[in-house]
């Protein structure tokens, strides 16, 4: 089967969108000087704060995304498992930013931040669809 133009711009938006992540996760987490300085003592408080399990869980959200997309290029139907375990590493990061920590997400990110989740979340979703959809019809394999 040919490949549908679609895939392409697909996989690499997807790939750009969730680079972006992994360049976060990576410079807040290798503490970057540069990158550290331009969040405030608050958010920088809340990032120390986080416990394991919560890097853990943000670890598998980005990088199964990243992979997930790099998957789209090789018509990989892994694609769809990778943005699927992705949503299972967002969902209790997620929780605990708004629903555990103290202060919230919200309070040290600002009242967009709720938004930009649920962009995040969305935007997810709908790449593990298209996903397995291209799998269903044969075009990852």
């Amino acid at each position: 089967m040919k490949t549908p133009v679609h895939l392409w711009i697909i996989a690499i938006i997807s790939l750009g969108w969730n680079g972006i992540g992994g360049y976060d996760y990576l410079m807040s987490r290798l503490e970057i000087p540069s990158y550290m300085a331009m969040l405030t003592d608050a958010q920088t408080a809340f990032l120390e704060a986080a416990p394991l399990w919560f890097e853990a869980t943000w670890a598998i959200g980005v990088w199964f995304s990243v992979l997930g997309s790099i998957l789209l290029f090789f018509r990989s139907r892994l694609a769809r498992t990778c943005f699927g375990f992705s949503l299972l590493g967002l969902i209790p990061t997620t929780v605990f930013n708004y629903a555990i920590a103290s202060p919230s997400a919200a309070e040290i990110w600002g009242d967009s931040a709720p938004l930009f989740a649920a962009l995040i979340f969305v935007i997810l979703v709908l790449l593990y669809l298209y996903a397995r959809a291209m799998t269903r019809r044969g075009v990852l394999r």
